[in-house]
């Protein structure tokens, strides 16, 4: 998968949420936005939760990335691996298609699959509402977009922070989750989204 660098451009405010709707899967039609522009809000914020942080900004092994979550894990990915971060866009369902295959959306004339990442990953649904976001991800043959439950916005960690990846590499997260990181109360793997864009029977079903 070839990577995608952002530059810094002009950084906007969070969009706002979708309408609700009477089918979760359909909201109004999502803006693109840069992650860098959708998570300016959340640097400063979660920067000052973190004691000693800032001044750790440059520390050898820095790293930084979006954080979000799917089921119960926190999750954050690289910069490089996320093509865009949209609202939940209205979904066509595909006949035949896998379970966690929610079908395609029209992207600005671009058909982009919507995948479920939850229920590809632990095989259990994920409850779609008003403010879904899906991340946008570059795979052989285009983008496909997955589903997350939350988004968290900018994570840091650095080396004295890693932990043992184990408790966040169970099931088919093992595929995928390359390290771990403790930030405060909370646990992150570190989650590959290139390795998951290239996983065959994602591909498949995604293409």
């Amino acid at each position: 998968m070839s990577k995608h660098r952002h530059g810094k451009g002009n950084r906007g405010p969070f969009p706002a949420s979708a309408a609700a709707q009477a089918e979760p899967v359909v909201a109004d039609a999502p803006r693109a936005v840069d992650p860098f522009s959708i998570l300016q809000d959340y640097e400063s914020r979660s920067l000052a939760h973190v004691v000693g942080l800032p001044e750790q900004l440059d520390a050898p092994g820095l790293w930084r990335g979006v954080g979000y979550r799917v089921g119960q894990r926190r999750l954050a990915s690289g910069f490089d691996e996320v093509v865009e971060i949209l609202g939940m866009p209205p979904v066509t369902p595909v006949p035949g298609a896998q379970p966690w295959m929610l079908g395609v959306a029209n992207i600005r004339g671009n058909l982009l699959p919507i995948v479920d990442l939850k229920q590809f990953l632990e095989g259990e649904r994920t409850v779609l509402h008003e403010g879904q976001r899906v991340l946008v991800v570059r795979q052989p043959g285009g983008n496909v977009a997955v589903t997350i439950d939350e988004l968290f916005g900018q994570r840091s960690f650095v080396e004295e922070q890693k932990i043992e990846a184990a408790p966040l590499a169970d099931g088919r997260y093992a595929n995928f989750v390359e390290r771990a990181y403790r930030l405060g109360d909370h646990e992150w793997g570190v989650f590959s989204l290139d390795r998951l864009a290239r996983t065959p029977e994602f591909r498949q079903a995604a293409a």
